[in-house]
Formats: structure tokens, sequence, C-alpha cells
């Protein structure tokens, strides 16, 4: 009896396409073709035919990378902008600040007797303007 060994992590199963492709594998590799056949026969009559295959491969390879790169589930585009982020736009130095639990718990202390005084104040001045004048 023949066995097929099952993944159990189904959320790494990609679904393919076509020719055992990926959606994303096509569209990379078709945005390849798109820019380097015309670049090649372009070059090959003026710089040669080793130059132009050359400069074919190199304007070919980042499409491909996007196509096959993966790393830890995250595709080479999503790897770029967390390094660059990481790199140039947050701080190097990230300090760890805590809010401490007790001095929130001063803070609502105070702001209640604050509140507290504000409304005895009120009631105070109140009662003491509420006269009958007949």
């Amino acid at each position: 009896m023949a066995y097929v060994p099952v993944p159990k992590d189904l959320s790494k199963v990609k679904t393919k396409v076509a020719l055992n492709l990926t959606k994303r594998q096509i569209i990379c590799f078709a945005a390849a073709l798109l820019l380097g056949l015309p670049l090649f026969f372009l070059l090959k009559d003026s710089a040669g035919t080793s130059v132009a295959a050359f400069v074919m491969i190199l304007v070919m390879l980042p499409c491909f990378l996007f196509a096959m790169y993966e790393k830890h589930g995250q595709p080479l585009e999503t790897l770029i902008k967390n390094i660059i982020q990481t790199k140039f736009v947050r701080r190097k130095e990230r300090p760890y600040q805590t809010d401490n639990f007790y001095t929130v718990l001063e803070r609502q202390r105070k702001l209640e007797k604050e509140v507290s005084a504000i409304v005895k104040g009120t009631k105070q001045k109140g009662a003491g303007s509420r006269t009958r004048r007949g």
C-alpha cells in the first residue's frame, strides 16, 4: 500500500495554479521575462551575446528572488520592509518603560480627592446663595 506524507501544519501549504507554481511565482516569472528578453535582444548586437546574457540575468534576478525566496514564511518584500524599518526608521535605543500600578493608583486617588473637594466647594457655595426673597 502506498503512503503519502501529509504535512501537519497546513498553513505552509501553498495553492499551486499551473505547472506546480503558485500565482505569485507565475506573475514574477512573467515580469522577469518581460524585462529580460527584450533587453537581451536589444543588447545582443551592440554588446555581444555573453554580455547581453549577463545583463539579462542581472535584470531578471530580483524577479526570481521575489518569486522564490521566503524566510520564516515571509516573502522577500516583507523581509526588506522589516530590515529598512529596523535599520533606518525606528530608533536604535528602545528603552523598556513600565507604568507602575501604584503610581496609577496614587494619581487616581489624588484626582478623586480633587473632584470631591470641587463638589463639596460648589455645594457649600450653592447652599449659601439660596435665600428666599420675599
